[in-house]
């Protein structure tokens, strides 16, 4: 991992404008939060394709349906909070049902969302968006995969959610989409193996990817091989992998910045206990609501720092026995 820092919200910022240089499909849509989303760096190179609908979430995905309707590729922007909850419908009817070119890509999700507080944490949006037929949910991992995530998914034809987070985390990929040295490339619907393990496999999502890595390079000093894998595509899932290292390594610990119901969790459980049930943990916040702080003291008050991970894998290799 890399020392240097960056949000993923940044990164999208820059990766829309980059769109827009070569795709004049492209509009954007946000509902006055644009210098927090960072679409406000599409709106400054193509104030034509900008569109703010002001505090009207719903409208701003009606409206954003209107052009995906006409043929544009429409990113909607808000925080993950109103996106989710208060443009659900909209979402529901005029994107997700018709199959239409609207990609809600929302920030400030889960609890690293910090000292704004409860009332701006969304903690069940992937719960409640993979539930919905027809849509791809994505959570990438660092800065340099929200760039090729926000290509690949303006690339694919269909709806999208996509959520972001609001702080500055370490990256884990090198510029270009490289790890460890090696080229990769972005595809919807599959994870990234970061590391084999024989003993254990950690399976993450978006910020805990990070603490997993940090887990798994505890647990190599305790003696324990544990497995990394970046699941950056929740909806649909990579089961081919999951499974491959269910069978290899006989547990499994995920791990996200989400309520344990519904979310990545409950996506891999769906699988393995329909297909190879082995022993399982989930790392994530307990079924609670949260509350306002740092968010680094948060992460760990929840239990979704690298420390409760190493727990959680412990924990499941003793039940494998």
């Amino acid at each position: 991992m890399s020392e240097r820092l960056e949000a993923t919200r940044n990164a999208y910022g820059e990766a829309l404008v980059e769109l827009g240089r070569t795709n004049k499909n492209v509009v954007v849509l946000d509902a006055d939060l644009s210098p927090s989303t960072k679409t406000s760096k599409f709106a400054e190179e193509f104030p034509e394709r900008f569109f703010d609908v002001g505090v009207a979430e719903a409208n701003l995905i009606s409206m954003a349906a209107g052009f995906a309707s006409a043929g544009k590729t429409a990113f909607a922007s808000t925080f993950s909070v109103f996106g989710t909850e208060k443009g659900l419908n909209q979402f529901k009817q005029s994107a997700a049902y018709p199959k239409l070119n609207v990609k809600l890509v929302v920030t400030h999700g889960g609890i690293s969302v910090g000292e704004d507080g409860v009332s701006h944490f969304c903690i069940e949006d992937i719960a409640v968006m993979r539930s919905l037929p027809n849509v791809t949910v994505v959570v990438p991992a660092d800065a340099v995969e929200t760039r090729v995530a926000t290509k690949a998914i303006a690339e694919y034809e269909g709806p999208v959610f996509m959520r972001l987070s609001r702080p500055k985390t370490p990256l884990i990929y090198e510029e270009g989409y490289r790890y460890a040295g090696t080229d990769l490339t972005f595809h919807l619907g599959k994870s990234v193996t970061l590391k084999e393990g024989e003993d254990v496999t950690i399976v993450a999502t978006g910020l805990m990817v990070v603490e997993a890595l940090v887990a798994a390079s505890d647990l190599a000093k305790e003696g324990i091989d544990a497995g990394v894998i970046n699941v950056h595509t929740i909806k649909p899932l990579d089961q081919e992998a999951i499974l491959r290292a269910a069978r290899k390594s006989g547990a499994i610990v995920t791990a996200e910045e989400h309520n344990i119901l519904g979310g990545l969790g409950g996506a891999v459980a769906e699988v393995l206990v329909e297909n190879t049930p082995v022993p399982m943990a989930r790392v994530g916040i307990r079924n609670s609501f949260g509350e306002s702080g740092p968010w680094k003291e948060l992460f760990a008050k929840y239990g979704l720092t690298s420390s409760d991970i190493l727990k959680k894998v412990k924990e499941v290799m003793k039940r494998r026995g």
